[in-house]
């Protein structure tokens, strides 16, 4: 069973190659149905659109949240394909991470002229 730092070292490679065939300046259901196939590929268990349940003073609300990418029941990732990353963008994901317990989670952004420059890796402090 792979830690989570591992998974995310395999899906930032795997994010890496779909970038490079695609480019930027295409939808974020483009880039993550195709990170997706490539996950699957790589016998990952991979949840797409996972549903995510806000809890709140011990009601189960479904508000419609859903977590782009679920890998292994323990890496979440979140996709964009935006100008820029924004604080709030941060935010969100850290809120999803804290959401549902797990400890690290990727921020993609694949609409930049090198990817690299499109991740965030972040950590729930829990």
């Amino acid at each position: 069973m792979m830690s989570e730092n591992e998974l995310s070292h395999k899906v930032i490679g795997l994010a890496l190659a779909v970038h490079t065939a695609l480019g930027p300046g295409l939808l974020e259901s483009a880039y993550k149905a195709c990170l997706f196939y490539k996950l699957q590929q790589s016998d990952l268990y991979v949840e797409v659109e996972k549903p995510m349940p806000l809890v709140f003073e011990e009601v189960r609300l479904d508000c419609g949240y859903r977590i782009d990418l679920l890998i292994e029941n323990k890496l979440l990732v979140e996709l964009k394909s935006v100008d820029a990353l924004h604080d709030v963008h941060l935010a969100q994901t850290l809120t999803y991470l804290k959401l549902v317990n797990y400890k690290l989670g990727l921020l993609i952004n694949f609409n930049v002229a090198r990817l690299k420059e499109g991740i965030k890796r972040i950590v729930n402090g829990l």
